[in-house]
């Protein structure tokens, strides 16, 4: 396993582990800002149920008042006016001026009929008189609306039985509200028991939020409850429970609590009234339905999917919604789910995190690259550098100690031996070269003496060179140009053209000598539109398609390739394609359908206009 690869390693581990971290911590913002929200929309909901409960309840609350507030002899049809409170159920006497019930004048649109039940089983009603007075008319009370009242009389007596009223009404020692019925019920103190056991629980143990949430919930709904239900006594006392009870205190009259009692789908108001040591049941039996009706319509902005159900017994569900007038709960409906459309603050800052971590990872593992391929690319150069050097020194050194200690006395062997060392010469000046003009590049520092000139003239100026270098490798160099092509005048700096030709020269001299079918350089001048174009062709064994898709990359040949190829480090191609760039043209591998490699170099035509040249590369 080599270096790179630990790198490589260690870099996935760390990207693995941070990708971990920045996940968990996204879930978790995300599943605390989810709950946050659940909590907010609970609160809110729980907010307009309690605005639905106070709104019903101060619907109600002047019904049942009222009917709390009559006093016992408004049950009877006709009343005599002088003696209603001292001597009431006693017979009528000549000359007793009788007042009708305001119960018999007066209908509500919520109370079906008003009853009472005698201490000898008897039901009556005031609104049904057992005569028809003349003014009955004039009041609005027709025999039809009597007969409608006969008639929920006798429905009435088929589910109230005098003995489930009897047991249903509290003795009648203490007159109070019906919104008794709430601190009477367990209800109440098994939810306040529950939330004080819960917070300790949760003091304790730690129990999750959720179980605090609704601990606290179940206070605040009870709060709430006990609040109306003390909101509806106040009312009542003010009302006129305090003049009752003081008129019937004087009279020995004990008037109960109207309390709200379910007798299957009916529900009815109902309280015991003791007058003269008999008792009397009193009531009202509500228009439920109606009543109903009239209390959700008037929450409907609120919880438009509420309905109400009827309480029957203590309820075990501790959260329910009840109403303080009558036993009834609200059951409001299911909360609306979450808008997962809009994005928040938390999912943008996420989503911008995210960007910036990946962005970062990106950057860094492109750095990382760019680091470990530099690493490579210096140790290959080393490598082949180092490989590429040895020769020839070890060739001057062997020849130099040979010619100092006269040991060579052929003259002829004596010049080819100095022939030998100049050709290396030129050979270590040659690499040195591009190795100093690749640096320049790569600093950006080379400097660029453009000009404008001929293809004719500059091929003129650097043909000795080139030919030069082919016949060291007896090889001829071919140029084939017309008189256009010639005659086309370029923009470029003329040294850096002549170090591309060179090296291309340079490598058909080295690659294509052994082996080709004519050893034969063709340096090719030809017009293309907006470029000049000059091809450097020869006839040897070709570029594979492998070695094609690295040929241009810096130092591609390890000290390996170079021991078993041509001398070179794998520079001068790669050179040779920033040069062209650099003065604006291109230098690319192409095929002609012939055998052997074909480098295009592409350089800008010069135009009329052009006076200033490039400043750098």
């Amino acid at each position: 396993m080599n270096r790179p690869l630990h790198i490589w390693i260690i870099f996935a581990v760390c990207a693995v582990v941070l990708l971990g971290a920045v996940t968990w911590v996204t879930a978790t913002a995300l599943r605390l800002e989810r709950a946050q929200a659940e909590a907010r929309q609970q609160a809110q909901f729980e907010e307009k149920v309690r605005l639905a409960l106070w709104r019903m309840d101060s619907l109600l609350a002047p019904l049942v008042v009222q009917e709390s507030s009559w006093p016992y002899f408004a049950y009877n049809s006709f009343y005599p006016a002088e003696r209603a409170y001292n001597r009431m159920f006693n017979r009528l006497e000549q000359g007793d001026v009788l007042i009708p019930s305001p119960l018999l004048t007066q209908h509500s649109t919520n109370v079906l009929l008003h009853f009472q039940l005698s201490p000898d089983g008897a039901f009556t009603s005031p609104e049904v008189p057992e005569i028809q007075p003349t003014w009955g008319k004039g009041a609005g009370v027709s025999p039809e609306i009597i007969s409608t009242r006969r008639a929920h009389l006798a429905q009435l007596q088929t589910f109230l039985t005098p003995a489930h009223l009897l047991a249903a009404c509290p003795p009648a020692t203490q007159r109070s509200s019906d919104a008794s019925w709430i601190t009477q019920t367990p209800a109440l103190t098994n939810s306040i028991a529950f939330v004080t056991n819960a917070f300790a629980a949760n003091q304790a143990v730690q129990q999750p939020q959720a179980q605090a949430q609704q601990a606290a919930q179940l206070l605040q709904n009870n709060v709430e409850l006990q609040a109306r239900a003390n909101t509806y006594q106040q009312a009542f006392d003010n009302y006129g429970g305090n003049q009752a009870k003081a008129a019937s205190t004087r009279n020995s009259v004990s008037e109960g609590a109207m309390k709200p009692i379910w007798f299957g789908d009916a529900l009815v108001l109902a309280r015991r009234v003791s007058v003269g040591g008999r008792d009397y049941i009193q009531g009202c039996w509500l228009d439920w339905p109606n009543l109903q009706r009239a209390l959700l319509e008037n929450a409907q902005d609120l919880l438009p999917g509420a309905r109400l159900e009827a309480v029957r017994s203590a309820p075990e569900d501790q959260q329910a919604r009840l109403l303080a007038a009558l036993p009834v709960k609200l059951a409001p409906g299911a909360t609306s789910q979450l808008s997962s459309a809009a994005l928040s603050p938390l999912m943008l800052a996420l989503a911008a995190a995210w960007a910036c971590m990946l962005l970062a990872a990106v950057a860094v593992g492109v750095l990382l690259y760019g680091a470990v391929s530099l690493s490579e690319r210096r140790g290959a150069f080393v490598s082949a550098v180092t490989h590429e050097l040895r020769t020839p020194l070890t060739t001057f050194r062997m020849y130099s100690e040979m010619l100092a200690n006269g040991m060579v006395r052929d003259e002829a062997k004596q010049k080819l031996y100095l022939a030998t060392l100049c050709s290396e010469a030129n050979r270590l000046s040659h690499l040195v070269e591009n190795v100093l003009a690749y640096a320049r590049l790569e600093r950006g520092s080379a400097r660029a003496r453009v000009e404008r000139i001929s293809l004719g003239h500059l091929i003129e100026r650097i043909l000795p060179r080139l030919q030069e270098r082919a016949e060291q490798s007896e090889m001829k160099l071919v140029v084939d140009a017309g008189e256009n092509a010639f005659g086309t005048v370029i923009h470029v700096d003329a040294a850096a053209v002549e170090q591309i030709l060179f090296n291309l020269v340079d490598n058909a001299c080295k690659y294509a000598a052994t082996g080709a079918t004519e050893k034969v350089i063709h340096l090719e001048a030809l017009p293309d539109g907006r470029f000049a174009m000059l091809r450097v062709r020869d006839h040897g064994q070709g570029i594979s398609a492998q070695g094609a898709k690295r040929l241009f990359k810096p130092f591609s040949k390890s000290a390996q390739e170079a021991a078993h190829s041509a001398p070179g480090i794998g520079l001068g191609l790669a050179l040779c394609r920033r040069l062209s760039r650099s003065v604006g043209g291109d230098l690319r591998l192409v095929t002609n359908g012939t055998r052997g490699a074909c480098f295009e170099l592409r350089l800008p035509l010069s135009t009329h206009g052009d006076a200033a040249a490039l400043s750098s590369i």
